[in-house]
């Protein structure tokens, strides 16, 4: 694991996500639960992770433009958690009454070969990836 990684696990950890914590929201101890879950899976760990919305995204670069091709998960009312994506647009995975099934849900759809975070964002890590499969190919030939 990076050190940035480590330091953007570090300041969701201590803040959940939020500048301020929001006492009087109802999404806030589930969300907080969902994080500390989320950061004791050493498969997720290694991956940059951000919020926004009471969602917690994870990605495979440490610099926006983060990648969308994994689950993230989202707190709803009543300590419940939904899993969607990996974009927005890909319809609702599941909802789930337990933050440890909804991590287990996005676990078990990480990409092959997922982390540790690539240092860098989404385009440099596609250019890096395209480069080292190029590679992979011109030396089985």
């Amino acid at each position: 694991m990076t050190n940035i990684v480590e330091a953007a696990w570090r300041d969701i950890m201590a803040t959940y996500g939020e500048p301020s914590r929001p006492e009087d929201s109802p999404l806030w101890e589930p969300f907080a639960k969902l994080v500390r879950v989320a950061h004791a899976e050493p498969l997720l760990r290694q991956l940059f992770p951000w919020t926004g919305m009471w969602e917690l995204h994870f990605s495979r670069c440490t610099e926006m433009d983060y990648t969308w091709d994994i689950p993230y998960i989202g707190t709803l009312s009543g300590g419940r958690h939904c899993v969607e994506g990996p974009r927005r647009s890909v319809p609702r995975i599941a909802e789930t009454d337990s933050a440890q099934a909804a991590v287990a849900m996005v676990i078990d759809r990480l990409p092959p070969r997922c982390g540790p975070a690539f240092i860098g964002n989404a385009g440099e890590l596609a250019a890096y990836e395209k480069a080292r499969t190029a590679g992979r190919s011109r030396s089985a030939t």
